[in-house]
């Protein structure tokens, strides 16, 4: 039985007047009905790209190659005409910035509405009465008055509510959601998440969640990528790689997210642990290791080698030549054995 959604060795090639870089390589992942995939890493890691990959709307000039795959369907190579049939039907997408993803001249009802139309064939008042319950499904007040209203006339949380709204309306298998809850306050933001996850569980849809805040990764995704330089640096279940994080780029992440612990003893003035350096220019990675020179485990060769994939356990791996110092440093093999 195939996966519902399946990546093999997933690489996106940028062709621009500066030359050819690769923003996306060998990502690979598998997700079944109902499961849930986080993807973290700092800006420029590639995770938005590798989102935007998935679902056909890469950049102007990008060329994406390796394998993906939606009910044994491969869709890289697919033409604009076999994605349009997908995207928003099967595939859909909760965009970053819902003020710029909605359009800003068509009422929210019509937005609500155009998918149900262009791949559920409903009529005009069919279609109109489905984005009314919608909108009363992801909690907005009175839809039946707002759903001739404009983006503009929402807040920030109700826009996003609507783009939510808007990914579900054709009840797809696979939502992308690229950081759903950016500039929101916590409490919008606990929303927005409860909802998702509560839709996910009931039409067992699976989950692509991207972001950068770790705790969020964590209450929301079974299994997690990480990202640097546009490459998978380690991957397993959520759970594993958050309480035993191998690569030193993974722990370098969670070391610089302060505990409420630290929180409640900093003095004002206290600095947190930060990864020393900024992430490449995506036309300047090293050939090796993305994280060659970041890392304080660099020799001269991890700028150049391919970094071998290390299983710790038979889903959880990290890629890292150095990987028998940097286990023992993170204290995760003993010294005899390691």
């Amino acid at each position: 039985m195939a996966a519902l959604l399946e990546a093999r060795h997933l690489r996106v090639d940028l062709h621009t007047q500066r030359g050819t870089a690769t923003a996306v390589r060998d990502v690979s992942f598998t997700l079944e009905r109902g499961d849930t995939l986080g993807l973290i890493g700092e800006s420029g890691c590639g995770k938005s790209l590798t989102a935007l990959a998935l679902i056909g709307l890469q950049p102007e000039g990008a060329r994406v190659s390796g394998s993906l795959r939606l009910d044994g369907q491969e869709l890289v190579g697919l033409a604009d005409r076999g994605w349009r049939r997908l995207r928003g039907n099967r595939i859909a997408i909760i965009f970053q910035e819902p003020m710029t993803a909605l359009n800003p001249v068509h009422r929210v009802g019509a937005q609500i509405a155009e998918p149900l139309r262009l791949h559920r064939g409903l009529g005009a008042q069919a279609a109109r009465e489905k984005a009314i319950a919608l909108m009363a499904r992801v909690g907005i007040p009175e839809p039946a008055r707002r759903v001739d209203s404009f983006p503009h006339q929402f807040s920030g949380g109700q826009r996003q509510r609507l783009m939510i709204a808007m990914a579900l309306a054709c009840e797809p298998d696979v939502l992308i959601a690229d950081e759903p809850t950016t500039a929101l306050d916590v409490t919008v933001q606990q929303q927005i998440l409860a909802l998702i996850r509560e839709l996910v569980a009931e039409r067992g849809m699976a989950l692509v969640l991207i972001s950068h805040d770790l705790g969020l990764i964590a209450q929301n995704a079974r299994q997690m990528l990480v990202m640097y330089g546009g490459a998978v640096v380690e991957s397993g279940p959520a759970a594993s790689v958050f309480h035993h994080p191998a690569h030193p780029y993974t722990r370098g992440l969670l070391a610089a997210r302060p505990s409420l612990a630290q929180r409640l003893v900093a003095h004002r003035g206290d600095r947190l642990p930060t990864i020393p350096g900024t992430v490449p220019d995506l036309f300047h990675l090293p050939p090796g290791c993305p994280f060659a020179g970041r890392c304080p485990f660099t020799e001269d060769p991890c700028f150049t080698d391919t970094p071998p994939r290390v299983d710790l356990d038979a889903r959880h791996r990290f890629w890292c030549r150095r990987a028998q110092v940097v286990l023992r440093a993170a204290g995760l093999a003993d010294e005899d054995t390691a």
